[in-house]
């Protein structure tokens, strides 16, 4: 809607200009204070050039009223333009809300290594990463939604290593040294148990076989890693390896050092990033040779922008806040443009049960499994909830508030408001075409105000995406529904003169609540 009244100003106003919505819809949907800008450039009142455009604006059929007040145009906008928004957002149901957005964009998100099931940390830059995508997807971005996999390096010979001394300690008659740094938890032991009747037993006689267990538990996790996702409604165009570009190591090394941008000391390879802006240079080949995590991200964004987005969105954890620069500075020599990445920080979450900590997972050992909160509360809270606050606060909750049936749970207030709006539905016996053709005309201010918010889903998914801040559709549908609720105890609707009028604004608050619900991955309930 405000697209169109942004065309429909634009017939008469030259340039860019505000068009806010006031707090009180009394006082009009939208306002704008372009007279005062005017006024700079045609050396008059604000006030008389905001009497002139009124007097031009009322003109347009979109608008029942347009005031001038002190210098601000406030625009109310007419019963049959709101009529018309409604009636092709109901008969059209899977355009609602979409966009034509153009440009190309590269997603990825989770990347945890594949050496042990997600964790609740993780959970959440999945729920944000894969809801930020459903909505770029539906606001017309070409967006992919990748996975890198940290399948190189250190960690997976651990993961062997855990393995293979989890399997000699369970299968085998040999004492175990247990090293100072391993895998720990009852998934490991699981691993091995799953090993041995893959194997046999044998496998754990020698260590010759860390290397092969080491490639299948990484198998196993990631197998698991992708479950762990789908369980909560998450999924990937693409999964990149790490191991299989590293094979691409040479031809980046051989960029980099073209710019100028590696040199070496102390026998080891340092990447000049204190020169791009990082606080110091970094270490990006050891001194036996072996090349670094940050060896591995660069080869990585070489890799992503060969591939030409025009846009990159990392989500990362709140602990790689320091990992941006020397990222940047590596892109920077590598010769690409370092301001087409984006790095989006995902805090931790803190998580209560009966106002106690949420107990750690034995199976994973010292952490909260993501797996174990999906089982307690549900894929569809668990997003939601997530989503409730910028990604780069902290986030606490108490699981046992998400079980509740009343208004202190967000998604169950959410969700009773459209099996209320289906319920009044079966009670009518009729269907949302029955009374499509309906015009909702001369409505009362509630209605009216109801139907304004409910056609507002557009504009609130254009921001919550634009400005990275998914709570604002959170947010939205919370005072959607509320607002709902509030005007069905007031208002009766079947049996009543203005039935099928009142249907047909249910229905409009419906179709809201189902699109903005389907895009933060959630399926609206039709029975409470």
């Amino acid at each position: 809607m405000k697209k169109s009244v942004l065309n429909t100003i634009q017939k008469y106003l030259e340039g860019d200009f505000p068009l806010e919505k006031p707090k009180d819809l009394s006082f009009g949907h939208y306002a704008t204070p372009v007279a005062f800008s005017l006024a700079k450039i045609h050396r008059k009142s604000p006030m008389i050039i905001a009497d002139e455009l009124a007097q031009k604006f009322l003109e347009e059929d979109i608008f029942a009223k347009v005031d001038a007040l002190k210098g601000y145009l406030n625009f109310k906008l007419s019963d049959a333009f709101l009529d018309q928004k409604a009636t092709e957002a109901i008969l059209n149901e899977k355009e609602f809300a979409k966009g034509q957005k153009s440009g190309s964009i590269l997603l990825e998100y989770v990347s945890a290594n594949p050496t042990g099931p997600l964790h609740i940390g993780h959970a959440r830059g999945a729920v944000f990463g894969d809801t930020l995508y459903k909505i770029g997807k539906h606001l017309g971005y070409d967006i992919t939604a990748e996975y890198y996999v940290n399948d190189a390096g250190n960690q997976i010979r651990l993961l062997g290593l855990s393995i293979y001394l989890a399997g000699r300690d369970k299968f085998t008659n040999h004492d175990v040294q247990w090293p100072d740094e391993f895998y720990r938890g009852e998934y490991i032991y699981d691993l091995a148990c799953e090993a041995k009747n893959s194997f046999d037993a044998q496998i754990f006689e020698d260590e010759k076989n860390i290397d092969i267990l080491s490639n299948w538990g990484k198998d196993k996790m990631l197998e698991l890693i992708r479950e762990n996702l789908a369980d909560a409604n998450i999924t990937f165009d693409t999964f990149v390896s790490e191991k299989e570009l590293f094979t691409k190591w040479d031809e980046t090394f051989e960029k980099l050092k073209t710019q100028n941008g590696v040199y070496e000391k102390e026998k080891k390879v340092w990447l000049r990033s204190s020169e791009k802006g990082d606080e110091k240079d970094r270490v990006i080949v050891r001194e036996d040779g072996r090349p670094t995590y940050l060896a591995g991200d660069i080869i990585y964004h070489n890799e992503k922008f060969e591939r030409g987005y025009d846009h990159y969105i990392n989500i990362w954890g709140a602990d790689h806040h320091g990992y941006i620069a020397r990222v940047k500075a590596a892109i920077e020599y590598l010769g690409y443009d370092a301001q087409k990445l984006e790095v989006i920080l995902s805090q931790m979450v803190a998580l209560l049960k009966g106002g106690e900590p949420y107990k750690m997972s034995k199976r994973a050992g010292n952490f909260i499994l993501m797996s174990d909160v999906v089982e307690e509360v549900g894929a569809e809270a668990l997003r939601f909830i997530f989503l409730t606050k910028k990604s780069d606060t902290h986030l606490e909750f108490d699981v046992d508030m998400l079980k509740t049936e009343d208004s202190s749970n967000p998604i169950y207030y959410i969700q009773y408001a459209h099996a209320r709006i289906n319920q009044i539905f079966e009670k009518s016996g009729k269907d949302p075409h029955q009374v499509i053709q309906t015009k909702l005309e001369a409505l009362d201010e509630d209605s009216q105000n109801l139907l304004f918010s409910a056609l507002l889903l557009p504009e609130v998914l254009e921001d919550s995406f634009e400005s990275r801040q998914l709570q604002k559709l959170a947010d939205y549908l919370k005072s959607l529904a509320a607002l709902y609720h509030q005007f069905y105890n007031k208002h009766k609707i079947v049996g009543t003169q203005n039935e099928d009028k009142l249907l047909k604004l249910s229905a409009m608050v419906a179709v809201t609540l189902r699109t903005g619900l389907r895009l933060m991955g959630i399926e609206a309930k039709y029975k409470m």
